[in-house]
């Protein structure tokens, strides 16, 4: 296949639709192995900062983009019309839930049928996104099948198709995108041989699976497994403090066990891409067999409330200093939803801070690498970070921390500020004490 004798010699081009979180990282990857890479996206701003070998992620250092961009192993495009010079097409693009927790298929759709308008025989597309099992093949394929027009392409032969669930974990310096084995599920034999021989350049491990259902099954996995645990771990929070237990000391004394335990943290909810969002493709999927999906639902209920639970404890907390909710200044610690990155998909600082406002408290926040809170599918706040002083922080009357970003100070916060409401388990475990300080 030519396909094939492109990407063993190199001279493929790969087309990434969706320079973010994931295409991003993905398209540098290919370019590290002198790999040409068109990027895709209808960001403008993105694709002129990239062009110029500029980043728009914290994570992501300029000097890393800008050698890929000097290379001339880097490009970007809003121009859906150059996806014909490609020989892969990889689309990573979101998928979000409705407001009724149903899978919003709309960008993916909108991609695939502008991908159908171009394909050309020939060409690779994978799908990226986490999705539902049946995807690929319930969805893409017929689309692309009929961009033969009226001599249908034939998948394998005329173009070949796979799923591959995206891994990328933002700022984890242990697994840089290169270093996490790939999951990949063909339609055919072949388009999996392919697909397969696309990563091997830049993958160290890639993991073929029978079908894209199964591969799509894997990434939900993967994070059901995830969502379940913190639930149960944020359930036992709650049910050790009535019993006045640290569920931190618990958990650090069980992870001394060599074997049969792995930890899992409890927090102020569930934020990212992934874990709020991904178990509830599988729920809604699932009723199209009739089947109750009871432990990922539960665990969708727990980690929900989370959120709500750290706002209670701030009010217990408020009330010991005889202080109510209503009318008291609130500071929130950390925007995004994990430590030291700028992602602020499905925060729960977000929630927290509309909870908050409902209870009629001031809220403001203070996140070095946010310092402006941008519009999202449910918020938009038009709020900007605070200037962290002394002055300011005594003039709060509870400080939350929400997200423990490395950068904070948090032996200056802790002397000066009033009150503290701590989600994250990050005073303590710096050594910093204080009857002022909860836990929630």
């Amino acid at each position: 296949m030519e396909i094939l004798e492109r990407i063993k010699n190199k001279s493929a081009i790969v087309g990434i639709v969706g320079m973010g979180y994931v295409g991003l990282p993905l398209g540098l990857a290919f370019a590290a192995k002198k790999i040409n890479v068109l990027g895709f996206d209808l960001d403008e701003k993105k694709i002129t900062l990239l062009n110029k070998g500029k980043g728009y992620l914290k994570h992501i250092s300029d000097s890393k983009i800008k050698k890929a961009v000097d290379s001339g192993y880097l490009k970007a495009t809003s121009d859906f019309s150059r996806l014909k010079e490609v020989d892969a097409i990889l689309i990573c693009v979101p998928t979000p839930l409705t407001e009724h927790r149903e899978p919003d298929m709309s960008f993916v759709e909108n991609t695939s049928r502008t991908i159908a308008k171009y394909l050309r025989k020939g060409q690779l597309v994978v799908l990226e996104s986490t999705t539902y099992p049946g995807t690929t093949e319930e969805l893409l394929l017929p689309m692309f099948e009929n961009a033969g027009g009226k001599n249908k392409f034939k998948v394998g032969k005329d173009f070949y198709l796979a799923f591959s669930p995206e891994r990328e974990d933002p700022n984890n310096p242990d697994f840089t995108t290169a270093e996490i084995p790939k999951v990949i599920g063909g339609v055919t034999p072949q388009c999996s041989k392919v697909a397969k021989a696309l990563y091997d350049q830049v993958i160290i491990k890639t993991v073929p699976v029978s079908s894209p259902g199964a591969a799509e099954a894997t990434k939900l996995l993967e994070n059901i497994f995830r969502s379940i645990n913190i639930a149960m771990v944020n359930e036992l929070k709650m049910v050790f403090d009535k019993m006045n237990i640290d569920i931190w000391e618990v958990i650090a004394a069980a992870s001394t066990k060599p074997f049969g335990f792995k930890p899992f943290y409890p927090g102020p909810g569930l934020g990212g891409h992934c874990i709020p969002i991904d178990p509830f493709y599988l729920t809604w999927k699932a009723r199209e067999f009739e089947i109750n999906t009871k432990f990922i639902e539960l665990a969708g209920e727990i980690n929900t409330f989370q959120p709500y639970y750290v706002v209670e404890k701030s009010a217990e907390a408020l009330n010991k200093f005889k202080k109510a909710l209503n009318g008291s200044k609130v500071l929130i610690l950390g925007a995004a939803y994990k430590k030291d990155i700028d992602d602020m998909r499905e925060s729960p600082s977000l929630k927290l801070i509309e909870i908050y406002r409902e209870k009629d408290a001031t809220v403001d926040y203070y996140d070095p690498l946010i310092p402006v809170l941008p519009k999202t599918r449910h918020y938009n706040y038009h709020m900007k970070s605070v200037k962290l002083t002394r002055e300011k922080l005594k003039s709060y009357d509870l400080v939350v921390l929400s997200t423990d970003h490395s950068a904070f100070d948090y032996k200056f916060i802790a002397e000066n500020s009033k009150l503290i409401v701590d989600s994250r388990n990050a005073f303590e475990a710096r050594g910093i004490k204080s009857k002022k300080i909860f836990k929630a």
